[in-house]
């Protein structure tokens, strides 16, 4: 759609509160949006936080998506209206099966709802998942053992893995509605983002666990394997994820199509931790294989030292366990894979949005800073 199309463009963002969900509302809402005007509406299972740009939004919906009936309830009404969704929820499970389980039904819930009138208005689905399509289940700790990723640089094409995956559960979903919708399938790599309610946040992560070290005087240790150290990683900046969702949403070529969405560059973690030194005023300290740290057991106990760190810079009330995933990004350090995907297929399809992984670490610490995350 083109600026003054008579028809309106209104979107439903479902998980408006996390990382891709905030800026996506803030990119809709920007005057030369592709596709806009836009009126957006957003779903999160619990109220706004304070930090949230909410005089973005037109509407605000609270809804746990996993309950069908408040789902038809809420969202039925809404199917003459809603011209797309932009899928960006995530319900994490340290199980691929309860991962399956829970995330296929929030997904089935809200297509069922916005497809339920025969003047339904639904004409786009935007299906955010990841690079875990091409890696397999890393977060389920018995799969995990088991797998054999796809060789990088990631390709689109590249065939399912043989493992349980709820992005493949998604899909298929999608997929199952290809007479009433057009579709597309969003895969970024790590997200780079603001807000204190992403379940895979691995920027506050690092700056949760960079923070305790200032404020404990213990040394910043990197703490993962010494491969990933000084190998190539790839990053996704939510700026760039939102671009690149509202392109394809509106780009005729780019409908019904899967997408890889990194920034375009790579980075070793020794540059990571470089840049997170200098933005947290830590000192460097070169990785040595012979330390054996274990930085999930060194921040099981450090709850109480992040109230503090809370309490004394009158932040944003948060909780260490719910903001941070050390597991995860435990897992991620410690795999004997170069994580780069082929951007090849969207610069082909005419998308060259593009990100500099080490200067947005800047950028949006400083925005986790302005929304009173961190000090």
């Amino acid at each position: 759609m083109v600026k003054g199309n008579s028809n309106p463009s209104i979107a439903l963002i479902v998980g408006v509160t996390g990382m891709v969900g905030v800026t996506l509302t803030e990119a809709l809402k920007m005057p030369m949006a592709l596709g806009g005007p836009w009126t957006v509406y957003g779903v999160s299972r619990r109220a706004l936080p304070t930090w949230f740009p909410s005089s973005l939004l037109d509407k605000h919906i609270i809804l746990d998506t996993l309950n069908h009936e408040n789902t038809q309830k809420i969202l039925s009404p809404l199917s003459t209206q809603i011209t797309h969704l932009f899928w960006v929820a995530l319900q994490a499970n340290e199980s691929e099966e309860l991962n399956i389980s829970r995330n296929s039904t929030m997904l089935s819930n809200v297509l069922s709802a916005l497809t339920s009138f025969p003047n339904s208005k639904l004409s786009h689905v935007t299906l955010q998942t990841g690079t875990k399509q091409y890696v397999g289940p890393i977060t389920d700790s018995v799969i995990s053992t088991q797998l054999v990723p796809h060789e990088p640089p990631f390709r689109e094409n590249y065939p399912r893995l043989p493992f349980p995956n709820f992005y493949h559960d998604l899909e298929d979903i999608i997929f199952s509605y290809s007479k009433a919708f057009t579709y597309s399938i969003h895969r970024p790599s790590i997200i780079i983002g603001a807000s204190s309610r992403s379940s895979y946040n691995f920027l506050l992560t690092l700056s949760v666990y960079a923070l305790v070290c200032k404020h404990q005087n213990y040394p910043f240790r990197f703490f993962g394997k010494k491969y990933n150290w000084g190998h190539f990683c790839e990053a996704s900046d939510a700026r760039l994820i939102a671009e690149q969702q509202i392109w394809a949403s509106t780009t005729k070529c780019a409908k019904n199509q899967a997408f890889n969405c990194t920034n375009g560059d790579m980075f070793t973690w020794k540059s990571m931790w470089i840049v997170l030194c200098d933005v947290f005023g830590l000192e460097f300290v070169a990785f040595d294989e012979r330390d054996n740290f274990d930085c999930v057991d060194f921040m099981k106990d450090k709850g109480e030292v992040w109230d503090r760190i809370v309490e004394e810079n009158g932040l944003y009330k948060t909780k260490m366990e719910e903001i941070t995933c050390f597991g995860l990004l435990d897992n991620v350090v410690k795999l004997d894979i170069q994580n780069v995907c082929s951007m090849n297929k969207s610069r082909e399809f005419g998308f060259f949005g593009h990100a500099n992984t080490l200067e947005s670490i800047v950028v949006w610490v400083e925005k986790l800073r302005q929304m009173k995350i961190l000090p």
